[in-house]
C-alpha cells in the first residue's frame, strides 16, 4: 500500500476507472476514490464506459463519471477498481494499457495481478472496503459524500449483509460511514425501494423466462434486447433480476444471460451476450467463469461469449453437471 500512496501522491493527471455493468461496488469504490484524491488537489478522471444504472444516480458526483475515454496520453497513473483483469473496463483496455503507471486495485479471488502495482485483498468484502482503509492510510478527510459511496458498496456488494462476503468490517466500516453523514434508510430507498413501470415489466418478462434444470439445481433467466425494446427500458434495468432465479428452492446456481448490443461489424454474425452467475455457496462459480475468461467471486461471477441463444444455454447446462446429477434444458 506504500508504494501505491506514493504513486497516487507524486502524480499530476490521474484516470480511475472500473467494470462495465458496473454494481454498487464498482461506482461506490470509483467515486469514494475520486472524491479522496481531489483532496490532494489532483486532476481526476472518472470512467466507466457503460451507462450507470438508475438505483445509482443518487450518489454524490455520479454525473462526473465519464463514458467516453479521454485521450489516455493526458494521463501519468490509470487506478483500475474493482476488475480481476484489465479487459473488464471494456473496449478502452488497450488504451488504458498505454498510460505509464496502471494501479490494481480489488477484492475477485480470480485477480490476475495486472499493473505495475496491485492492492488486492480477496478477504476484503468489498473493493469499497479496501478504498476505505487506503483513504485512512492516506489521511484523508471522509466526508458524507465520500461516505455514502463506500457506504453503498459495501452494502450492494454484500447482499445488504446476507451474502458470504459478509465480515466484521462490512458493520465497523458501515457504521464509521454513518457517523460521518450517511442516512442508511435514504440509501436503502434509492438501492432496493423505487422501480420504474418499465423495469416492473421487464421484470415480468424475465420471470416468465426462467428455466429450471431436470434436477432443479439450475436456473436459467433470460434478457434479450427485444425484451428491452417491449419494455423501452434500458441495459441497466435488468441489474438485480438475477436474484429472483437465485432464490427458487433447491436451486444451487442461477445464470441470467443478458443479450448485448452487436459491435459494429457483427451484423450477421453470433450474438453477444453476458453471464451473471450466482451461487447458494455450495458452487464456485468462479471457476466457471474463469473458463470463458471471465471471473468474480465463489458466490458470484460472470463471463461474456458470442454464441447463438440456443447454444449458450445448453454450454450452461452442461457445466452444472458437477451440481448434482446431469442437468439439460426442459
Amino acid at each position: 500500500m506504500k508504494k501505491i500512496i506514493q504513486q497516487l501522491t507524486s502524480s499530476e493527471r490521474i484516470l480511475l476507472a472500473s467494470h462495465t455493468n458496473p454494481d454498487g461496488d464498482a461506482i461506490g469504490a470509483l467515486l469514494a476514490m475520486g472524491l479522496a484524491l481531489e483532496k490532494l488537489d489532483r486532476q481526476v478522471t472518472l470512467h466507466n464506459e457503460s451507462s450507470i444504472p438508475a438505483v445509482y444516480r443518487f450518489l454524490p458526483s455520479v454525473h462526473r463519471i465519464q463514458k467516453q475515454l479521454p485521450d489516455p496520453a493526458r494521463f501519468d497513473t490509470a487506478v483500475i477498481l474493482d476488475c480481476g483483469s484489465l479487459n473488464r473496463v471494456g473496449s478502452n483496455a488497450d488504451a488504458i494499457k498505454t498510460i505509464p503507471v496502471i494501479v490494481n486495485i480489488d477484492h475477485h479471488t480470480t485477480n490476475s495481478r495486472f499493473g505495475q502495482y496491485h492492492l488486492v485483498d480477496v478477504d476484503a468484502c468489498a473493493t469499497s472496503e479496501i478504498i476505505y482503509r487506503l483513504i485512512q492510510t492516506m489521511g484523508l478527510e471522509i466526508d458524507a459524500s465520500i461516505a455514502t459511496a463506500i457506504y453503498t458498496g459495501i452494502l450492494t456488494d454484500t447482499g445488504s449483509f446476507r451474502f458470504s462476503n459478509t465480515n466484521q468490517a462490512a458493520f465497523t466500516i458501515c457504521e464509521a460511514m454513518v457517523a460521518a453523514g450517511v442516512k442508511p434508510s435514504a440509501v436503502a430507498q434509492h438501492v432496493y425501494g423505487t422501480y420504474s413501470l418499465g423495469r416492473i415489466k421487464l421484470l415480468n418478462l424475465a420471470l416468465d423466462s426462467i428455466e429450471i434444470s431436470n434436477n432443479g439445481y439450475l436456473s436459467i433467466m433470460t434478457v434479450t434486447q427485444e425484451m428491452l425494446a417491449d419494455t423501452g427500458t434500458q441495459p441497466e434495468d435488468a441489474d438485480g433480476l438475477i436474484n429472483y432465479a437465485r432464490r427458487i428452492r433447491d436451486v444451487k446456481v442461477a445464470a441470467l444471460i443478458h443479450e448485448l448490443e452487436n459491435g459494429p461489424g457483427a451484423k450477421g454474425g453470433p450474438k453477444q451476450f453476458h453471464v451473471s452467475l450466482r451461487s447458494d455457496g455450495s458452487v464456485d462459480v468462479s471457476r466457471i467463469a474463469t473458463t470463458f475468461g471471465g471471473g468474480g467471486h465463489a458466490g458470484a461471477a460472470g463471463f461474456s461469449m458470442a454464441s447463438s441463444l440456443a447454444e449458450l444455454k445448453q454450454t450452461i447446462y452442461n457445466l452444472s453437471d458437477g451440481f448434482g446429477e446431469s442437468c439439460q434444458i426442459n
